[in-house]
């Protein structure tokens, strides 16, 4: 079996000391043993995917789909592990980030604003002009202020640099999307 999906849960950040690096800023995901749940194949679903199931937590159970290789021997019942996983491994990892409500244009987009002096009072942080004359609407996709974050976000090419088995902790190297104790996917 050679599935590198895991389901597990963000515990928090932490700083761990390496000989030879020095301190890693280290965010420590708890993954629990995942159970293969589902099994969808090519002939019958057009499409290879195993489902996984995290164990309960809090009366809800979590399961995600991760698309298969056509080679992969998996079974329903299989248990994955953290030790799946090895130190050094480059994966990314899925979450929902934290949402941030209504944010204006400098926070949300970038925007530089407007010059302090010259002519400027109260209009540092407006977003300036919107528009054109032609059409006479504002274009659908306009960058402007709304709601930022709470949306499914991923980070790539994060490496592993700790693994607890016996407690089913890993620790990757720098952050990871979403809060504290939100459930994030794991895959190599």
């Amino acid at each position: 079996m050679y599935i590198k999906y895991i389901l597990g849960k963000k515990l928090g950040m932490t700083t761990l000391y390496d000989k030879e690096q020095g301190a890693l800023n280290v965010t420590l995901i708890e993954c629990p043993v995942n159970t293969v749940s589902v099994i969808r194949t090519q002939e019958k679903n057009g499409y290879s995917a195993v489902q996984l199931e995290l164990a309960k937590t809090k009366n809800v159970t979590h399961r995600k789909e991760f698309r298969l290789d056509e080679d992969a021997k998996v079974a329903i019942g299989d248990q994955i592990t953290v030790e799946t996983f090895a130190i050094g491994d480059e994966v990314q990892i899925s979450g929902i980030a934290k949402g941030k409500g209504f944010q204006g244009v400098v926070k949300r987009h970038g925007f530089a604003g407007s010059p302090a002096t010259h002519g400027h009072k109260h209009d540092n942080r407006a977003p300036g002009s919107i528009g054109a004359q032609q059409p006479q609407h504002v274009i659908k996709g306009k960058r402007m202020a709304g709601r930022m974050g709470g949306k499914r976000s991923t980070t790539k090419g994060i490496k592993i640099v700790y693994i607890d088995a016996e407690r089913s902790i890993m620790g990757v190297l720098g952050a990871v999307p979403g809060v504290v104790g939100r459930i994030v996917e794991v895959r190599a």
